[in-house]
């Protein structure tokens, strides 16, 4: 089976490098799936769950946003923050989310709701993340 380098880096460092068969992440448009000897390609990424296929698993991180280029030997994710589904503390994903809900609920003046919808997109792809991870040791 061919396989295509990835590589996720965020400020901290790398987050994740190795051989893998499929990328599927979120860019601006939607979701995109990279195959080995994908076109040439650039684009934002927004938040939410990028999956790892690799040997006929399936693994699934959380990204807060940032940038994905596909270059002809290798995916490269520059993302603002990255999270292993195992490193999501759950009870602090939905308290982030409740507090982005009722931000934009209420809508004070003195707040950027800009700021509160990526809040809210950001603990949704957490969440989402997580939630895989769960139903994936309960099956």
């Amino acid at each position: 089976m061919t396989t295509l380098r990835l590589e996720i880096v965020t400020a901290e460092g790398t987050v994740f490098a190795d051989d893998v068969n499929e990328v599927v992440a979120w860019g601006m448009e939607g979701q995109l799936g990279i195959l080995p000897h994908h076109a040439p390609l650039m684009t934002m990424l927004q938040p939410g769950d990028l999956l790892i296929r690799k040997d006929n698993e399936e693994h699934y991180l959380a990204i807060s946003g940032g940038f994905l280029e596909v270059r002809p030997d290798k995916v490269i994710v520059l993302a603002d923050a990255c999270e292993r589904a195992e490193e999501i503390d759950m009870e602090r994903a939905e308290a982030a989310r409740r507090r982005a809900e009722e931000i934009l609920k209420t809508r004070p003046p003195e707040v950027d709701t800009v700021a509160a919808e990526a809040a809210l997109r950001r603990s949704l792809a957490r969440i989402k993340v997580a939630e895989k991870r769960r139903r994936r040791k309960l099956g």
